[in-house]
């Protein structure tokens, strides 16, 4: 017989029953219109203190996190985030102050994102940020509204095409499309890296931009960039960077020096701030002095005397409620400041090392379509010696053991990959512990693959059919009773 879990007790929920909860009044009481008032009892769970407390603390068991297990989840830059940037960015300060508070009654808030604007500038080359945008796609909207505003500045609307290589990230192109822009999606060559003969083929005085990530989602350098944005700028476009990959170059490598105009940088990637569950978000918008203006407003800036939020006649406009999410730019804020320049410069390096240790120990056991050394991230294309035996199948028998599984299926220019990312933060015996569970999970695919095909077994649920799961997900228990009712 199974252990006791309260979590299969479904429905918990008892007429009149409660928990307790007091409040200490901050504010006066507000008497709300009477056609804002709810006049039936909200459908809610009632249930006790007790119970309340065993169901999130049971679900919280249940997840899987970078705080629980290796989390090797490839370009969506998984790092643990230091506890000291969830406790300063949480001080009464700082979660007390009201967004619509003077400025300068926000000297404090509005310095630090000054300061982390002249950071970020510092460590990409580019002449300044916007912290306004909420997420990395939120980011990379933002830049395209930027490089659009640009074009119809200079008299060239006609410019309404943006290049996409076949290996961007999904968003590059949702992102282009919501902006207005034509997407014009050009060939990759093997390795991922551009290939020049495709891109001047569609270059022509119709192009907007070119939009990149470097290393590209294959974990390879694009060593021929600065010709590339030679012959995007030659034809009056604008380079635009995905910073989804920047936590191989911090500090090392800048994009402006590449060639690159306008970029946003993902805050949870590379700056270790919280990812995932829809939020919160962070995707700062940085651009070449020539963009500046265009920037969203309000812009932070210090007059000499004090910080203080500005509007810009030539700006796209708000891209959302007030300057961002603060908390979040706090967190990375203390990162930075907690390692110092002489200490971000070994993220990347450190990252590089760890993903060249991990890929060239199993390169006898996986299809290895790069051979050279990668940077951040690498790409295998499924086993060498069983073809019958997918991707998936690996993937979700290494969630028995403890490990997240890692972004499978992606790039698309490889059909059985599985895209492996590190991080700089993982320990050689964790690495060595990793290596040993992919080992052993290909002697299982020689001896016994009915284990990988039926995987996972350890888990609270089996392998789902998750096209439906996605397409029609059940969220609650009475979804889930009435499901059954209607199938009976």
């Amino acid at each position: 017989m199974r252990p006791f879990d309260q979590t299969l007790i479904f429905e918990k929920s008892t007429h009149e029953r409660q928990a307790s909860h007091f409040t200490f009044e901050k504010f006066e009481p507000v008497t709300l219109p009477d056609h804002l008032l709810r006049h039936d009892d909200p459908l809610l769970p009632e249930v006790s203190e007790l119970e309340l407390m065993r169901h999130f603390i049971n679900m919280s068991t249940k997840n899987m996190g970078i705080e629980t297990g290796f989390y090797p989840l490839g370009s969506c830059t998984m790092k643990y985030n230091p506890k000291i940037n969830d406790e300063l960015a949480t001080l009464n300060g700082f979660i007390d102050t009201h967004p619509l508070s003077n400025d300068e009654d926000m000297q404090g808030i509005l310095s630090i994102y000054d300061d982390t604007q002249k950071m970020l500038s510092t460590l990409t080359g580019m002449d300044t940020f916007s912290l306004n945008p909420f997420a990395g796609a939120h980011g990379e909207q933002t830049g395209l509204m930027i490089i659009k505003k640009y074009h119809e500045k200079q008299g060239n609307s006609h410019k309404n095409v943006i290049i996409v290589p076949d290996n961007a990230h999904g968003t590059n192109p949702a992102s282009a499309v919501i902006c207005g822009f034509k997407v014009v999606e050009i060939k990759s060559n093997p390795d991922g890296t551009v290939n020049l003969e495709a891109l001047e083929s569609v270059l022509d005085d119709s192009v907007a931009g070119l939009m990149l990530t470097n290393p590209n989602t294959a974990g390879v350098f694009e060593k021929d960039i600065r010709l590339i944005a030679d012959k995007v700028h030659e034809k009056g476009g604008l380079l635009y960077y995905d910073g989804a990959n920047l936590n191989a170059l911090v500090g090392v490598a800048r994009p402006a020096d590449m060639g690159f105009d306008v970029m946003h940088i993902n805050l949870h990637k590379t700056f270790s701030t919280p990812h995932g569950g829809g939020g919160p978000g962070s995707g700062p918008v940085g651009v070449v002095s020539s963009l500046k203006q265009f920037l969203p407003n309000p812009q932070v800036v210090f007059d000499n005397k004090q910080y203080k939020r500005v509007y810009h006649p030539d700006s796209i406009g708000r891209v959302g409620g007030f300057i961002g999410n603060t908390l979040v730019y706090l967190r990375a804020y203390v990162y930075m400041r907690s390692l110092g320049k002489e200490h971000l410069i070994e993220i990347g390096p450190r990252a590089v090392l760890n993903a060249n240790y991990v890929k060239t120990r199993l390169k006898d056991h996986f299809n290895m379509p790069l051979k050279d050394y990668c940077m951040h991230e690498f790409v295998y294309d499924g086993l060498k010696d069983n073809s019958d035996i997918k991707t998936l199948d690996i993937a979700k028998r290494l969630l028995d053991f403890g490990i997240h599984a890692p972004t499978i299926y992606f790039p698309l220019i490889y059909k059985q990959a599985m895209m492996i990312e590190p991080t700089e933060a993982e320990s050689l015996q964790t690495l060595d512990t990793f290596i040993e569970v992919m080992e052993h999970i290909v002697k299982e695919a020689k001896e016994t693959p009915e284990i990988l095909k039926t995987a996972p077994h350890h888990g609270y649920v089996k392998r789902l059919d998750e096209a439906t799961a996605a397409r029609h997900p059940i969220l609650t228990y009475r979804q889930f009773k009435e499901k059954e009712v209607s199938q009976s």
